[in-house]
């Protein structure tokens, strides 16, 4: 068991439908980091941007995506983190990967999609909760859209980290940082969300505000509002565990299975 687990949270532009652009661009912002890491989190789709009608063609590089987290997580000595287009039989979903430096690979594929935006028309929903344990500490992945649904990120004590990657619209900011405040305060845990900053090919303007909250809901760790950043944060487990037995709150919570 590790106490201590360094997180660095990368807030980033993405090039629209381009994988190699973004893929050669993330190269050389993560290796430019000299700090050791644990984890390193891209946000939601980050080799492509939030792209639906493009969903086939970077389903083909899928594999390619998979090498270069592998290559990339060997070379830091650290997992990395952060979602694609996964393609099968026609089906495709929005697919979290947290790749080891072993080449172990942990999936999660996106529970809620966003409606209004047309992702359940393109993107078949995940059914499965997934809690990946590294250096003893249980973290559990959620991409974008799950932040609103704090039934899917109920904690029954159970996970330590929860991570939301996005590509969450600026115009909707102020959702963003309150849900992702919420979900830590309820849950205790700590909660870290990554968003890309920019605008997409679609036009949409995204403010980044990436942050890491702590379990009583402060802010540990924040990236400045539309401006690219990697931010390094080290997380303590013995601290999160004591606040967690002075105040168990989960203790109390409702029981009812999902």
């Amino acid at each position: 068991m590790n106490n201590t687990l360094i997180v660095s949270v990368v807030q980033t532009s993405l090039f629209w439908e381009d994988v190699d652009a973004n893929l050669s661009s993330l190269k050389h912002k993560i290796l430019q980091q000299k700090e050791k890491t644990d984890i390193v989190i891209l946000p939601e789709m980050f080799a492509s941007g939030f792209s639906m009608n493009g969903k086939e063609k970077i389903s083909q590089r899928y594999t390619d995506i998979i090498g270069w987290m592998k290559e990339m997580s060997q070379s830091l000595n650290a997992c990395i983190l952060g979602s694609t287009v996964y393609g099968c039989k026609d089906r495709y979903y929005n697919r979290f990967l947290f790749i080891k430096p072993d080449g172990d690979i942990t999936f999660y594929d996106k529970r809620h999609l966003f409606t209004m935006g047309g992702e359940s028309v393109h993107f078949k929903a995940g059914t499965d909760i997934v809690t990946i344990d590294y250096k003893g500490w249980k973290i559990r992945p959620f991409i974008c859209y799950d932040l609103r649904f704090p039934v899917w990120s109920r904690n029954t004590n159970n996970y330590d980290i929860a991570i939301y990657i996005a590509n969450w619209p600026s115009e909707r900011r102020e959702a963003w940082l309150s849900l992702l405040k919420a979900r830590a305060i309820e849950n205790q845990a700590y909660v870290i969300g990554v968003n890309c900053v920019g605008k997409d090919g679609m036009g949409l303007k995204y403010s980044g505000d990436s942050k890491v909250f702590d379990a009583k809901g402060g802010v540990i760790c924040e990236c400045t509002p539309f401006e690219e950043e990697i931010k390094l944060i080290e997380l303590n487990y013995l601290e999160l565990q004591c606040f967690r037995e002075r105040f168990p709150v989960l203790n109390d919570a409702d029981n009812f299975i999902i």
